[in-house]
């Protein structure tokens, strides 16, 4: 407990540990079956940024029973189940409840050895790091609300956000991982600053290579932006020098927050291409090399162009 990480770890032997999380939240789309199948990909990430593998989950469920159909809540459940099953993991019971907000989400219990647990927060000088998914779910999920969004975007970012972190985790398995977390809530530079506070390191991002999906700089270009990334931009903005030749929206899309959101590996140099074309060929086609990490100054953000 002395240094936040993803997700709670309790070591029952020398070989084994067990890893617990918890994650729910209200819809972020329309369909309720992607809503269940985006929510449970979300709540097994936490798993596999600690380099783990899910094995149970349980539903997590608050209904509003007067103001909707229980066919939604029973598609959400399908949808939740669907992924669950996708990623070999089973689903052993629930809770839920009756309220008048819907919210949909799963505690997810894994495994891993005691001694090949990923934390975030033991980036090493020299390090590259490769991010898994590209960025922006949290403005076009503003857009989507606001009524803005094609449904050829919908389905793109639903796509992006029901996508299992599995195969890039399963992947990196085979790499020195000096440390993992995924994107989500505080947003990239907020997942970034966790992992360099503490560190005595700073990181050095290239700007140009995060990948940003361009519907979300349409939809920020308009101010079409989540409030959450404004709060997170406020929390960190003091550790984030900015070269004054990248363009405001996309310093704040930076920090937008995300959900379900890709990994972010921390891994040395020479181990970086292979790795890259490794993620590449298993399917991981968005995984990129976003920046390093450098030794001074010390605990800071560089956001090059």
């Amino acid at each position: 407990m002395e240094k936040a990480d993803d997700a709670g770890v309790y070591k029952i032997s020398d070989d084994l540990a067990i890893i617990q999380t918890v994650d729910f939240f209200t819809p972020i789309v329309d369909d309720p079956y992607w809503f269940g199948q985006i929510a449970a990909a979300n709540a097994l990430s936490d798993v596999y940024a600690m380099g783990g593998e899910p094995r149970t989950a349980m539903n997590l469920s608050a209904f509003p029973l007067k103001t909707m159909e229980t066919a939604d809540l029973r598609r959400i459940i399908e949808g939740g189940l669907d992924k669950l099953k996708e990623a070999d993991v089973a689903l052993v019971g629930g809770h839920s409840v009756e309220d008048n907000e819907l919210k949909y989400g799963l505690s997810v219990t894994g495994f891993v050895h005691p001694e090949k647990i990923w934390s975030k927060h033991q980036i090493h000088p020299g390090d590259y790091l490769i991010l898994t998914k590209p960025i922006g779910t949290g403005v076009i999920n503003t857009a989507i609300k606001a009524g803005y969004a094609s449904e050829s975007t919908i389905e793109k970012v639903t796509q992006i956000m029901a996508e299992l972190n599995r195969r890039a985790a399963e992947v990196m398995k085979a790499y020195p991982v000096h440390a993992c977390t995924d994107i989500t809530g505080f947003g990239l530079l907020g997942h970034l600053a966790e992992m360099v506070i503490g560190s005595g390191y700073s990181v050095q991002l290239e700007c140009g290579a995060v990948p940003v999906m361009e519907e979300a700089i349409e939809f920020a270009s308009q101010g079409l932006f989540p409030g959450g990334a404004f709060k997170n931009k406020e929390y960190r903005q003091s550790m984030v020098k900015f070269s004054d030749k990248i363009d405001p929206i996309i310093r704040d899309i930076l920090f937008d927050p995300q959900t379900s959101g890709g990994l972010l590996f921390s891994i040395p140099r020479h181990h970086v291409d292979r790795a890259l074309a490794d993620l590449h060929d298993h399917g991981c086609d968005t995984s990129i090399k976003i920046g390093r990490v450098i030794k001074e100054p010390s605990e800071q953000i560089v956001v090059n162009p």
